[in-house]
């Protein structure tokens, strides 16, 4: 016994869908702003604000490494904010779609 084929274009037109691709889209457009602004701040500054970056904070690290390093920080952090709405929101929002999925537009 063969699986009915998903109608692909109902999904798409499917209301809920449309919803969760927008959700989705204005979520991650906002996370990757700010992550291109963070990344690009770590040679603005070191291009233009050198004396900041040469406070020495600890030993041979100063504030241009720890800032650096902060990009790591930063990009694990952005990695589980978008993971903790994805599992609370988008995932949801999904399996209502999936669970309607083979009732819309059968082929």
């Amino acid at each position: 016994m063969s699986k009915p084929e998903m109608n692909w274009a109902a999904i798409d037109a499917d209301p809920r869908f449309q919803e969760l691709h927008r959700k989705k889209t204005s979520f991650l457009w906002g996370l990757m702003i700010f992550s291109i602004i963070y990344y690009f701040l770590l040679p603005i500054g070191a291009a233009y604000f050198t004396d900041l970056f040469k406070v020495k904070v600890w030993g041979p690290v100063n504030i241009g490494i720890l800032f650096a390093l902060s990009e790591f920080v930063v990009a694990w952090t952005i990695a589980g904010v978008y993971a903790k709405r994805a599992n609370a929101e988008f995932d949801e929002m999904a399996a209502a779609i999936i669970k309607d999925a083979h009732n819309m537009g059968a082929k």
